[in-house]
């Protein structure tokens, strides 16, 4: 397996670009099976998670290219509602494949989905919408078949603001007939980028961003051309790693008002921040401070998937701070590895009580899932020594070459492949 090896104690210094966001192309990408065309989707970064969604386009009928950041879909020829299990495994993303090729076959076969192990991740929820939408669910095993003779509108309230089950409904009722209202709706910045979307192929939705969307179907999509907006995950875990190493870096191709609630986290642990349009400047010249309570909660609050990366620059706090995780029960696995590069930490339930130290030490470590592994990565930017961060693929399902990213701003870093046997 390939590993990331960084020479730490380097400050960061430089300007790059954010690249589009994945968890926003991902849906865009399952919604364009809804148009039957040409669709093309602009500012679409190289990830694993996106490769495996274009493989299962293609194991559809779809045409995929993928050409610099731009993806050209052909989904008129596609054929089929069975998505291979053995691509479903690999990306829990997939299940956003359910509502549009429920919406276009009147039928689609599924498996439970894999991805990170962050914890509990059920899809009741998603299965339940389409089965309020008029669709009928059989299960047996691990298999999941959706078939409808025609999806109808309704009133839906979802018992979490689940992001998924959230825009999964919403591409099924865009051709549901009548109106849809999905009420204790997510209010991510992606979702509102999905209903840009699907508004822009001509379907009828108001309300992404609040806690009550409305969907009015409608009997056809069409293609269009369109361009995913920057990853705020991305955004902010540069911006941690700028204040980790007490670096001066800038970000072009961010939107402020997605990175709201990082931005005020690191300006209580004393990071100066310069924002002008589109571009930020992060300053960090001195030991950061103690921040005493975060919460991840979902959007506007602070993002669960920025979670492990803040615990880094809380380790090198001056002070006592606390995180308190209430999305996945499973997201302190980067704790332990934290601890092995010394930092000072205990976890009590889903809360987690650091101890800021003045220095992190270089350790070989393991990325258990795609932000824990980010978060080691700026842990070995800040740390004494070397360190080696094993089982990276998960980086790469979230990131777009983070060696080359961040080599780009002057930190010392490469990537190792295993030498072949014969």
């Amino acid at each position: 397996m390939e590993k990331l090896v960084i020479e730490g104690g380097r400050p960061l210094s430089g300007t790059i670009k954010i690249h589009g966001a994945k968890n926003a192309a991902l849906p865009i990408l399952a919604a364009s099976m809804m148009a039957d065309g040409v669709v093309s989707i602009v500012n679409v970064p190289d990830l694993s998670d996106i490769q495996v969604m274009l493989d299962i386009l293609r194991s559809l009928g779809c045409q995929a290219e993928h050409h610099q950041d731009t993806v050209r879909l052909n989904t008129s020829t596609a054929f089929s509602h069975h998505i291979p299990e053995e691509l479903m495994s690999q990306m829990r993303s997939s299940i956003f494949l359910m509502g549009p090729l429920l919406a276009r076959f009147g039928k689609v076969q599924v498996y439970q989905p894999g991805g990170c192990a962050i914890g509990e991740r059920k899809i009741d929820l998603h299965l339940k919408g389409l089965q309020a939408l008029g669709a009928e669910i059989e299960e047996s095993g691990n298999t999941i078949v959706c078939t409808s003779n025609g999806l109808k509108g309704t009133e839906i309230v979802l018992d979490l603001p689940s992001v998924g089950a959230t825009e999964n409904i919403m591409m099924a009722a865009c051709m549901a007939e009548g109106h849809t209202i999905i009420s204790n709706a997510a209010r991510e910045p992606e979702i509102q980028d999905l209903q840009n979307f699907l508004n822009a192929m001509g379907a009828e939705i108001i309300g992404a961003g609040t806690d009550t969307i409305t969907i009015k179907g409608v009997k056809k999509l069409t293609p269009c051309t369109y361009r995913v907006i920057p990853d705020r995950i991305v955004a902010g875990t540069f911006m941690v790693a700028a204040a980790v190493t007490r670096g001066n870096v800038t970000l072009e191709n961010i939107n402020p008002s997605h990175l709201t609630s990082i931005v005020h986290v690191l300006k209580r642990a004393g990071v100066q921040i310069s924002i002008n349009g589109d571009i930020m400047n992060i300053n960090s010249l001195a030991r950061p401070k103690a921040v005493e309570r975060i919460i991840t909660s979902p959007h506007p609050s602070f993002p669960t998937d920025l979670q492990a990366q803040i615990m880094v620059l809380l380790s090198l706090a001056d002070g006592v701070s606390i995180v308190k995780e209430t999305i996945f029960e499973g997201r302190f696995k980067h704790v332990d590895e934290l601890s092995r590069m010394g930092a000072d930490i205990r976890v009590d339930l889903n809360s987690a009580f650091i101890r800021g130290v003045p220095r992190l030490y270089g350790a070989t470590v393991e990325a258990t899932d795609l932000r824990a592994g980010a978060a080691l990565v700026l842990a070995g930017l800040a740390a004494h020594g070397t360190t080696v961060v094993e089982q990276i693929h998960h980086i790469d399902r979230g990131y777009a070459c983070i060696e080359r990213m961040l080599a780009h701003l002057g930190a010392q870093i490469h990537r190792v492949s295993p030498v072949p046997t014969e």
